[in-house]
């Protein structure tokens, strides 16, 4: 704190001469000059001390405010006021009164309630501050300083005998003692607007009040040295409201400061020249009274430069330098916020290698907020011109660390990071080079939105920089140049399937461009060299910016949470649908006709009138003949190929197009039937010869591609008035019986016969059929899932899984649950087989949960892609299995054999799926849910035995009993009957087989008993009155010398150990609640903590250091409130005194303040108390030290292993495997799709 006047010499002390900040790089970061010229400053007035004389003529008014007579006689002791940050309370007295007779100053308590709420204009409040303060200096400067107290939340507040005759430390420290609140929350850390309004109301009051003061009061030697040190004296304080307010306060003086500083220097500077010029005149024409004057204000002005720098360099020492280190996250990043504004404001002075290095280590700070303000402070120095040349050696030297940074595991740093590289590389000469650049590409496909369009950003400008350095501007245009330069990045980056989301991130810099469907598709059905790979690259950007802009949904995986786009947003959609439909409605035959032969190429383009407003085709004649020239190439493309994905496409195409909401769908139903007639016919007419087995190679050739593609056009549109459900089971009973298995003809013929029977359900629900037609499809579907089970024991794995996926298909469709609704469907259900679901299970075993591959590879496709589809396939399966069970076609028993597979082998392909129907199958039932998973427990028990089995075997078994006893979740009392009904079950099948009378009961006797090793993994979940009678149920299962067996010995211990744990909790609860002091007891004090030597030098080292900061400049040492490395605390053993009076405690790397309270609330076992009959009476008699580390107010250094770490930054090793990675392209999730 300080002295009511400061003698001359302190003032020297604190205010150093020096011209300008150009030695702040060679700072000493330890600070101890500058606390040692703290300490003799006191409070205390000298007898007869009478005011000063004005220091210079200017500030006459300042040297007028002398002590007011009444100022003596407000000696106010220590008082309580109302909590600052709380409700509104009772104002307490003011330590500063009025004379009788003359308006009543204004008080701390008025100035915080107006920054606080904002009660009224800033201005207006600062001058009425200065109105007091004019009238007497010190009870002003009084004031301000309880101001300051109250703003960090103190109950204290600073008398007028305290004002006078106290220390800095001893004032801090009855602060200190005083600072006992209910809460460890403080102003500044109370979230919400109101934390938003108090410090908009602080940064504006400090900011007026610098104004305010800029041309007297500033140098009036007393007003702002004090307010200096006083702020610098706090913000070291072990108290964290103390340390966060008065660091905030400084920081935001010293902005105002340095705001007056450069003021004063431009001032300087142009009286100094318009000196010079009247210097430089003749004797004759130069006018003395003028150069005099002139003269006069050039020493004013640059004796206040330097008494303005003095002052800024010991708030930049005193208080910068410790605290950009503090263990507080927002001390640290408030103190990277304000140094980019000194670095803007005045360059002059800080811009340099010695200011810069702080932002560059800061770049490694463990926690984001920091690092996104080091990164926001750079992007305001490299947006100026003026400033490249002065940043070149700090580029140089972390330019790596920042390239590393787009990958930080904050999205906002990374978004910032990669706007700071797009001023860089457009700012300096240098720019970034092609390599560098590499690890910004790759971004524009990732997952976070706003990363993706600051990616895309920087990526739209790199092109356009490229087409302008090469001056690729064509006839056409700069858009043709800028499609063949996107086309190329497109087919060199490593993401080819991903176009969607590199439209995304270019969308909203590059939309005009991506918009133009003109030069899209003059590119390519014009001759402009384009080659195959640049054609088939733009259809898929094409296609990609259509759906972009007809339907401006993002891609799967980076959501834009719930955006409700607004009116205007959807008449600019709405606008872009019908010009890309005006535009592609006529050209769009003309593409596919151009490219109908090409596999890859078609398929892209026939998802184009999915995009279409499709109610234009009859808006007019003249687009109703393009819909038929869009059907004739749709046919034609359909009698062109076999491949299934793009017959599939057509079959969606058609789909859409006979939607009965269009006036056309007549028309196109027109035409697909007629493409279904003649496909009809020609599978009709080779359907003799193939039943017979006489049909040439042609002719199956023939038949084979009409039935595969009158299988994918199923999917379209009804097909059973074309009635090939007989032709295909014929087929696939005359193959099966002969043994020529032709892959292709039998799984487009299961998969016609199948879709045959869907559409029939679907016409039965719809028109409710007759007893007749009932019976002849009930005929059917049983005569398809005869033949269908036949095909699941064939060696062809397409025929087979085709098969399973149909019959899984058909058993849902034709299911009781199904068919419920409509009672006159009700002879339709199907029930399986006892052989069919023996098969069923049989498949899962056999060929989903197995290792073999079974698949022939295709030709063109690698192995990694053959292993995704297989695993694709195996998952569909399974989950078609599981729906079975799901919705109650199987019974729940079949679900062992799912269960059973639950463990850490095909948790990562299948856990997902499984663990759906776990927790689906609890819905169902959870008593028969319990049983089915003991059950699937008992089963690979069994199979343990009947092979040759180790004790592995056991622990597989007992890992996968672990995993299914979390699946019953925390609430316990839910799942009682279940577990005890598991517990029951498991240890009858324990002692099963139990030997007839007479026979000895040996162990060997019981082949299931160590199943009980298994079973004692679910003990956890049990309640402690469900433990004794499962002891009791145990006992009465056993034989009597089956008690002494280790199996049953295990398992009894479990039941004990956790039926002891739970009463001795229990026990302990209700002691605690028992010996709990009362709110208004003594609260035990904290134990003491003293450090060696001052505050600043206690701890060494720098959280700063990294294997990942090779720099070449010193990095500062730490203060008592830095971060430290988390030490290993000796378990009771205490820390000595380090010494006495003048130490400062160490500060514990916490987040909170402890109050009293809230220690009895988070009291660990093995920490040491105090005894209860520590009273403040025995506090009283400690030193200062003991004074500063009492309960409600310390950070204990040597507790850091009771408080929560600070997150771990990711480092370059882990920042490559950040998650930023590509999205699946599954649109839905099987289980959602499945059970929903």
């Amino acid at each position: 704190m300080l002295l009511c006047g400061l003698i001359k010499d302190n003032v020297l002390m604190l205010l150093p001469i020096t011209s300008s900040l150009d030695g702040l790089d060679d700072f000493s970061d330890s600070g101890s000059d500058y606390e040692a010229s703290l300490k003799p400053i006191t409070w205390r007035k000298k007898a007869g001390l009478e005011p000063r004389a004005p220091k210079r003529p200017k500030r006459a008014a300042a040297s007028r405010v002398t002590p007011s007579p009444h100022n003596g006689s407000t000696a106010s002791h220590l008082q309580q006021q109302p909590r600052s940050h709380g409700k509104d309370r009772h104002v307490s007295p003011r330590p500063v009164t009025s004379v009788a007779g003359r308006k009543q100053d204004i008080s701390a308590r008025d100035i915080y309630d107006a920054v606080r709420f904002g009660k009224s204009a800033m201005p207006a409040l600062v001058d009425e501050w200065l109105d007091s303060y004019k009238r007497s200096r010190e009870a002003g400067l009084l004031v301000l300083i309880n101001f300051i107290v109250q703003s960090c939340g103190c109950r204290g507040v600073v008398s007028q005998e305290m004002f006078e005759s106290m220390e800095n430390a001893e004032i801090i420290s009855r602060l200190t003692k005083e600072f006992n609140e209910d809460s460890v929350d403080y102003p500044l850390s109370t979230p919400g607007p109101q934390l938003r309004r108090l410090k908009a109301g602080l940064s504006e009051f400090v900011k007026v009040l610098v104004r305010s003061c800029q041309n007297s009061l500033i140098y009036d030697e007393y007003l702002f040295p004090s307010l200096l040190a006083l702020l610098t004296g706090l913000s070291d304080s072990q108290v964290r409201a103390f340390r966060h307010t008065s660091t905030l306060l400084a920081l935001k003086l010293m902005t105002g400061l340095v705001e007056v500083a450069v003021a004063v220097s431009v001032q300087l500077q142009t009286t100094q020249r318009r000196y010079d010029v009247e210097k430089s005149k003749s004797a004759q024409d130069r006018a003395l009274d003028r150069l005099n004057e002139l003269q006069a204000t050039v020493n004013e002005l640059r004796e206040n430069s330097e008494e303005l720098s003095s002052m800024m360099k010991t708030t930049f020492r005193g208080v910068f330098v410790h605290r950009y280190r503090d263990i507080l996250v927002d001390i640290r990043a408030a103190c990277m916020e304000e140094l980019g504004v000194w670095l803007r404001t005045d360059p002059e002075d800080f811009l340099n290698d010695g200011c810069l290095k702080y932002l560059g280590w800061t770049l490694y700070d463990k926690q984001s907020p920091v690092r996104l303000q080091c990164v926001r402070a750079l992007q305001g120095l490299y947006q100026e011109k003026e400033f490249i040349g002065r940043l070149e050696l700090f580029t140089s030297r972390f330019k790596e660390r920042m390239l590393r940074m787009v990958l930080d595991k904050d999205s906002d740093v990374a978004v910032e990071m990669v706007k700071l590289l797009q001023l860089i590389h457009q700012m300096t000469e240098e720019g970034l080079t092609d390599d560098e650049c590499e690890h910004i590409y790759p971004l524009v496909y990732a997952s976070p939105r706003t990363l993706t369009s600051a990616a895309g950003v920087f990526l739209y400008k790199k092109l356009k920089s490229i087409i302008n350095s090469e001056r690729k501007v064509t006839e056409k245009g700069t858009n043709d140049a800028f499609f063949q330069i996107l086309i190329l990045f497109h087919i060199h980056s490593e993401f080819h399937d991903h176009g969607t989301y590199l439209v995304d991130s270019l969308w909203d810099v590059a939309g005009s461009e991506l918009r133009d469907w003109e030069m899209m598709t003059s590119l390519l059905l014009q001759d402009c060299g384009l080659t195959y790979e640049d054609e088939g690259a733009l259809i898929e950007l094409m296609m990609c910016a259509m759906r972009q802009a007809s339907q401006a949904t993002p891609p799967v995986g980076r959501t834009q949470g719930k955006k409700v786009l607004s009116a205007k947003d959807k008449k600019l959609q709405e606008q872009d649908r019908k010009r890309l439909t005006n535009h592609f409605i006529p050209l769009l035959p003309h593409l596919l006709a151009k490219y109908s032969a090409d596999t890859v190429n078609v398929r892209c383009l026939l998802k184009a009138p999915l995009y279409f407003e499709l109610d234009m085709y009859s808006s007019s004649q003249v687009l109703e003949k393009h819909l038929d020239l869009l059907l004739l190439q749709l046919c034609s493309i359909v009698k062109k190929h076999t491949e299934v994905t793009v017959l599939e496409t057509c079959a969606g195409v058609f789909s859409v197009l006979c939607s009965d909401r269009y006036t056309f769908s007549s028309r196109v139903y027109r035409a697909f039937s007629q493409l279904m007639d003649q496909l009809t016919e020609c599978f009709g007419t080779c359907l003799h010869e193939l039943l017979e087995g006489s049909a040439d190679e042609d002719e199956e050739y023939s038949a084979v591609t009409a039935l595969k593609t009158i299988a994918a056009l199923s999917c379209a549109k009804d097909s059973t008035v074309w009635r090939l459900f007989d032709s295909c089971v014929e087929i696939l009973k005359s193959r099966l019986e002969s043994g020529a298995l032709d892959k292709e003809l039998m799984v487009a013929a299961l998969k016609c016969a199948g879709m045959h029977l869907m559409w029939a359900k679907v016409n039965a629900v719809n028109c409710p059929p007759s007893k007749d037609e009932q019976t002849l499809l009930k005929r059917e579907v049983r005569a398809f899932c005869n033949v269908s089970q036949t095909c699941l024991s064939v060696d062809q794995t397409e025929i087979r899984d085709q098969a399973f996926e149909l019959l899984c298909d058909m058993l849902l469709q034709y299911s009781e649950g199904s068919v419920r609704s409509t009672p006159a469907l009700k002879t339709l259900s199907l029930l399986p087989s006892d052989s069919l679901r023996s098969e069923l299970a049989a498949f899962l075993l056999d060929y989903i949960f197995t290792d073999a591959e079974d698949a022939e590879p295709s030709a063109g496709s690698s192995e990694e892609e053959m292993k995704m589809r297989r695993l694709q396939r195996k998952r569909n399966q399974l989950a078609g299995y599981c729906k079975l069970v799901v919705f109650g076609v199987l019974d729940l028993t079949a679900a062992t054999t799912i269960f059973k597979h639950y463990s850490s082998k095909y948790f990562k392909d299948f856990g997902d799926i499984i663990k759906e129907t776990l927790s689906k199958s609890k819905l169902i039932n959870n008593i028969l849910s319990a049983r089915t998973v003991c059950l699937s427990l008992q089963q690979l028990f069994s199979e343990m035995l009947t092979e040759d089995h180790s004790r592995e075997d056991l622990i597989e078994i007992r890992d996968l009993a672990k995993r299914l006893a979390m699946s019953f979740g925390i609430d316990l009392h839910r799942v009682r009957k279940p577990l005890m009904a598991l517990h029951m079950d498991g240890i009858r099948f324990a002692f099963r087989g139990s030997p007839e009378e007479g026979e000895e009961e040996e162990e060997e006797k019981y082949p299931h008993v160590n199943f009980l090793e298994i079973l004692a993994e679910f003990i956890f979940k049990l309640l402690p009155q469900d433990r004794a009678q499962l002891a009791g149920f145990l006992t009465s299962q056993c034989p009597r010398a089956a008690l002494s067996w280790p199996s049953v010995r295990l398992y009894r211990r479990s039941l004990e150990h956790h039926a002891a744990l739970a009463a001795a909790k229990s026990k302990e609860a209700e002691q605690d609640k028992d010996t709990r002091p009362r709110l208004d007891s003594p609260l035990p004090k904290r134990r003491r903590t003293s450090a060696q030597g001052s505050a600043s030098s206690t701890t060494r080292g720098s959280w700063l250091n990294s294997s990942i900061i090779q720099s070449r400049l010193h990095t500062p040492v730490l203060n008592s409130t830095v971060q430290k490395p988390q030490t290993r605390r000796l378990s009771g053993k205490r820390r000595a005194a380090e010494s006495e009076a003048g130490g400062a405690s160490t500060e514990v790397e916490s987040e909170e303040e402890f109050s009293g309270v809230q220690m009895r609330k988070l009291k660990r076992p093995g920490r040491r108390q105090p005894p209860p009959s520590t009273t403040p009476s025995t506090v009283k008699q400690e030193g200062l030290e003991s004074q500063l580390s009492l309960l409600t107010l310390m950070e204990e250094g040597n507790e850091q292993d009771d408080e929560p770490e600070i997150e771990d930054f990711e480092s370059d090793s882990s920042e490559h495997e950040s998650g930023y990675t590509l999205p699946s392209n599954r649109t839905t999730s099987v289980m959602d799709v499945l059970f929903d």
